[in-house]
């Protein structure tokens, strides 16, 4: 794959991941107007907002980047959260449609976050396979952490 198709995969990725997240807030707006947000949905929100910050404090200026490609120069980042999940802003982000999801309540929402999920590994697989090349240490730090769930996945 060459720089272009890369840039293009990336971008339209990163187009998939918003769109999906602006659908689950439409959907869930209803219930959000009418303050009707469930419990559940406010801890989650506020956990994938919490990890969201701590993942970004982590990171260092300039480092971060929403496109799966990573920055030229960019430093491979191991502390904070990133000692136990390799993209803890996919997990932020996940957290967050997931209680968008629980406040919208319907199939449609549901089948939009599952949808979100599988745009977010794919990123993610696309990601690790350019940070392979770009960081020498990326194999090791990549045996040693899960992907989206510390311990678990």
């Amino acid at each position: 794959m060459n720089d272009r198709q890369r840039l293009w995969l990336g971008s339209g990725l990163v187009l998939l991941q918003f769109g999906l997240l602006g659908a689950l807030a439409v959907l869930a707006w209803p219930a959000v107007e009418q303050w009707k947000i469930p419990l559940a949905a406010w801890l989650t929100g506020l956990g994938g907002v919490a990890l969201a910050f701590w993942a970004f404090t982590a990171n260092r200026p300039g480092n971060f980047n929403i496109h799966p490609r990573p920055r030229a120069g960019g430093a491979l980042v191991t502390s904070g959260p990133y000692a136990w999940i390799r993209h803890p802003m996919y997990s932020a982000f996940l957290l967050g449609a997931w209680a968008l999801a629980y406040t919208a309540a319907s199939e449609a929402a549901w089948l939009a976050w599952w949808a979100l999920s599988l745009v977010l590994w794919f990123k993610s697989t696309l990601e690790e396979r350019w940070m392979l090349a770009q960081h020498p240490g990326y194999a090791h730090y990549r045996e040693q952490t899960k992907r989206f769930v510390p311990w678990v996945y």
